[in-house]
């Protein structure tokens, strides 16, 4: 076991010596420590509290985009009954070509698109051996 002596002799206290600061430095407060805890009344979320954050409002905003996109686009009023015929689409045939021998003349675009209306078709695509309804035509 070893012991630490001090003597008057080699330990003297001197007087700790305060020198007035200017007065840009008294305007700026002082340095606080770091505080191992968030101030009071704040929130300090970890990655994974950014993380949960971050999910929850994605689950919100897909589910206000379902409940608000489902909507239905019928109505109560019944629609105009407008005669059809069955057309079987052949080999080679496109909406276009079908809706040309349909149309007046010039009306080729409107009739492309009361096809497509009639059939509920997203697009001009057609696969041989489908049938399509189109308006009678007089």
């Amino acid at each position: 076991m070893s012991s630490m002596t001090l003597s008057p002799d080699t330990y003297v206290a001197r007087p700790r010596v305060v020198r007035p600061r200017p007065a840009s430095d008294r305007a700026r407060p002082a340095p606080r420590a770091v505080a191992l805890a968030a101030p009071r009344g704040q929130v300090r979320l970890t990655r994974r509290g950014r993380f949960v954050v971050f999910v929850v409002s994605l689950l919100f905003v897909l589910g206000a985009a379902l409940f608000l996109g489902a909507t239905s686009v019928a109505t109560n009023e019944a629609g105009t009954d407008q005669p059809t015929e069955a057309v079987m689409v052949g080999e080679g045939d496109t909406l276009w070509a079908i809706a040309a021998d349909l149309a007046p003349d010039g009306e080729v675009r409107d009739m492309v698109q009361t096809i497509k209306e009639i059939n509920a078709l997203d697009s001009a695509m057609l696969v041989a051996g489908q049938t399509l309804y189109v308006p009678v035509t007089d």
